[in-house]
């Protein structure tokens, strides 16, 4: 065949549309969301060449069967741990619903999947030290088990004093188990992960690229952040294993984020979660523990484990139920502002019904493409009556809603479509009124720290920028 004949890259050009259309049709069939639909299948149509391979990365795959076989796998866990007694939570479920604040939710006992429990103790943990110094200690004082989980681990000093502490922890005949995110953790060296077995701790990447078909698979991730430590005590939020999160990236310090430190019956939720992830990576389940008595006072506290294998869109559908159920107030911060069409509904509505709704947002970008869809989605909100702001200090990452005067959330799910359907998240969710102050003192902080955006400064913006920000609001869906 002549490779330069204009009939070959005649024939060729005919394959790669004829590719796309069926790609396009795969993306109307399977992508969850119309506008996700939209975004892949018209590119995919009329500029193939061009959006193919990103499509296979990105949006091409088996989906239903990669949530069969993660729903397989859950199932299999479970008959697993059916032995070990666990959920026996009755005095504190029954307490849990006899909270008027948590029956406003009137959907979440049926949307997350585990129970909304009393006795707990809960503690904010407002920037990276005391984040750290927190899990640190923790682990100090570590007898039994070690159960450790986060998006990213980097290898720099603050990974590298991790990696000594677990080394020695099970040195001391500490059962430590760690659990990373391929994608999220890519740049992790492998010589990391071996130093560490060599210790004796077990150590896995999570990856959703089982099968034939997802071996170019980067989309799916698990984007949770977990420390439990002798089911005694465990640790929540936003933060990841990195320098940055200390502070020490000139670009974004100072970093702005928020964990919570918990104890109570919830970390029997936390290491269940866990236990899911740890035995699609590796088919074993690590070592549980369930204490037999804890304190009679504390706060509720339920936890919301959410991802792409759910029956429903968890995360997607918990936003909407907390803007839905103020009367009051709901605040949220979130290093990304990408709503689909229901939760920007929801905020409009809210404000129509005079709540005061704040959405905080960074001045920095740590991603350009998603800052941009972020902004012109920030402007459509101000028009609708929404307060947003700009964190000024630093870069902004913490994920917090507050809603009213009882209900507050904090975890690892951001307002955007890759946290409602793509991503694996895991958020705490708080009924108690004096959390819920600490909460609104801590965001108060954070407000007169910012600049709120306001109608004229979408029409100062150039309008190469516009251009811009439209742009990235039209692959939103898929951002």
């Amino acid at each position: 065949m002549d490779y330069h004949s204009p009939y070959f890259f005649g024939y060729l050009l005919g394959v790669v549309h004829l590719l796309g259309v069926v790609a396009a049709l795969h993306a109307l069939f399977t992508v969850r969301t119309a506008q996700g639909a939209i975004a892949w299948a018209m590119p995919l149509f009329f500029i193939p060449y061009f959006t193919l391979i990103p499509y296979l990365i990105f949006g091409a795959r088996s989906f239903y069967a990669y949530i069969k076989a993660r729903r397989q796998a859950n199932q299999e866990m479970h008959v697993a741990m059916a032995s070990l007694n666990w959920r026996p939570w009755v005095e504190e479920a029954l307490a849990a619903r006899a909270s008027a604040s948590y029956a406003a939710l009137r959907a979440m006992p049926k949307l997350s999947r585990m129970p909304c429990l009393a006795n707990n103790q809960v503690e904010l943990l407002i920037d990276g030290k005391q984040t750290f110094d927190a899990i640190f200690e923790a682990i100090e004082n570590a007898k039994e088990v070690v159960l450790v989980q986060f998006f990213i681990i980097h290898n720099d000093a603050l990974g590298k004093a991790l990696q000594a502490l677990l080394l020695r922890k099970a040195a001391d005949g500490v059962k430590v188990f760690v659990l990373y995110d391929r994608v999220g953790s890519h740049a992790l060296p492998a010589s990391y992960s071996q130093r560490l077995r060599e210790g004796g701790v077990q150590i896995h990447a999570f990856a959703t690229r089982r099968g034939w078909f997802n071996r170019l698979q980067v989309n799916f991730r698990n984007h949770r952040k977990i420390v439990v430590v002798d089911g005694v005590v465990g640790f929540i939020g936003g933060h990841n294993v990195g320098d940055e999160y200390l502070g020490a990236d000139p670009k974004l310090s100072p970093w702005r984020d928020t964990h919570v430190r918990i104890s109570g019956p919830v970390l029997a939720c936390l290491q269940e979660s866990f236990a899911e992830d740890w035995y699609w990576a590796t088919r074993q389940l690590p070592p549980l523990i369930l204490l037999d008595t804890y304190p009679d006072n504390g706060v509720l506290c339920q936890a919301l484990a959410s991802g792409p294998a759910d029956s429903q869109e968890t995360c997607a559908l918990f936003f909407l139920e907390a803007i839905h159920s103020a009367t009051r107030r709901v605040w949220i911060t979130s290093p990304y502002f990408v709503p689909d069409e229901a939760v920007f509904a929801a905020l409009r509505l809210a404000v129509l019904r005079g709540v005061d709704v704040r959405v905080l947002i960074p001045s920095r970008p740590d991603h350009r493409v998603v800052y941009a869809a972020s902004s012109l989605f920030a402007f459509e909100a101000v028009r609708a009556g929404v307060r947003m702001f700009r964190y000024q200090p630093g870069f902004l990452h913490q994920k917090v809603v507050l809603v009213d005067d009882e209900i507050s959330a904090i975890g690892s799910a951001n307002l955007d479509n890759r946290s409602f359907r793509l991503n694996f998240e895991i958020t705490l969710l708080t009924v108690d009124r004096d959390f819920a102050d600490k909460v609104e003192q801590m965001l108060n902080d954070d407000f007169a720290q910012a600049r709120e955006i306001t109608a004229e400064d979408s029409q100062t913006t150039h309008r190469v920028q516009q251009l811009g920000m439209r742009i990235a609001r039209l692959i939103s869906p898929v951002l």
